[in-house]
């Protein structure tokens, strides 16, 4: 974990529109694209299908409550 998200207290939301077919794809869309951003503790909290694709919402857990924070560990 990188130094800058080891200084996140709990979760980052992200939010796109994904050019998707349907609400299914744009939750697959969206959370392949926080695990490629290096973040594999997530969960979609907002989808909106409309038109060419879904607005979509995504909060990617760094700290879970009780977890070993990043942050109590600096010197």
């Amino acid at each position: 974990m990188s130094d800058v998200f080891s200084k996140v207290l709990d979760a980052l939301d992200i939010e796109t529109f994904l050019v998707c077919s349907s609400e299914p794809e744009g939750k697959e869309l969206a959370l392949k694209l926080v695990k490629e951003m290096g973040i594999n503790d997530a969960d979609v909290v907002f989808v909106e299908y409309k038109g060419p694709g879904a607005r979509v919402r995504v909060r990617g857990n760094i700290h879970r409550p009780g977890a070993l924070y990043g942050w109590l560990q600096e010197k």
